[in-house]
C-alpha cells in the first residue's frame, strides 16, 4: 500500500458541489482505499492505496463522487514524497508570511505548455509575487489571497490548465496527516 492524497477542486464552496467530509471517507472507503483521512471541508483527502497508477486513482474518486454526489469535480492525487517536494520548493517558506496566511500554493493537474508559461511569467501584479514550478504556482500574497488579483481562476485561464489553491498551513497539516 501506498499513501496518496487527493485535492479536490470546488467542493463545499459557496454552496455549491456540497460534500460531507464522513460521507466523501465512507464512500472512498467502499472502494477499497484504507486509512482514509479528510483535513478541513475543502477536499484534502489522504488515503493508502493497492495501486500505483495515480491517473487510475483519479479515475475511481472522480466517478464515486459523480455516484454518490452527483457532482463532477477536478482531482489531482500526488504521492506523499511529491506532496512534500512541492511543500519543501516553496519560495515564501519565512514564518511571518505563513503565520500571517500570505503564502499559497496553487497546485496544477498538468503541466502548462511552455508558451503560456513563457507569457505568464512575464505578468506582474501589485502586492503579488509569484513563481511556477511544473506542478505549482508558487503565491505570495501581500494583501491576502481574498484581496489577490493573481488567483487560482486567473491562473487556469492564463495557463489553461485546472488548478486547485491552498495555503501553507493547510498543506503542512496535510502531509502531517500521511505521518
Amino acid at each position: 500500500m501506498q499513501t496518496y492524497i487527493a485535492f479536490l477542486r470546488g467542493i463545499n464552496v459557496g454552496g455549491r458541489n456540497k460534500m460531507p467530509m464522513l460521507a466523501l471517507r465512507q464512500a472512498l472507503e467502499s472502494f477499497g482505499f484504507k486509512n482514509v483521512r479528510t483535513y478541513i471541508q475543502s477536499g484534502n483527502v489522504v488515503f493508502e492505496a493497492g495501486l500505483s497508477s495515480t491517473n487510475v486513482i483519479i479515475t475511481l474518486i472522480e466517478k464515486t463522487i459523480q455516484d454518490t454526489f452527483g457532482c463532477s469535480v477536478p482531482v489531482l492525487v500526488m504521492t506523499a514524497a511529491k506532496l512534500e517536494s512541492v511543500l519543501s520548493q516553496s519560495p515564501y517558506n519565512h514564518e511571518t508570511q505563513i503565520s500571517s496566511n500570505k503564502s499559497y500554493f496553487v497546485l496544477l493537474f498538468e503541466t502548462p505548455r511552455q508558451e503560456l508559461l513563457k507569457i505568464f511569467k512575464a505578468l506582474t501584479y501589485p502586492n503579488e509575487q509569484f513563481q511556477v514550478s511544473d506542478a505549482c504556482v508558487y503565491l505570495l500574497c501581500l494583501n491576502g489571497y481574498g484581496k489577490a488579483k493573481l488567483n487560482n481562476n486567473v491562473i487556469e485561464t492564463k495557463l489553461k490548465v485546472v488548478a486547485t489553491a491552498r495555503n501553507y498551513r493547510t498543506m503542512q497539516k496535510v502531509l502531517a496527516l500521511v505521518d
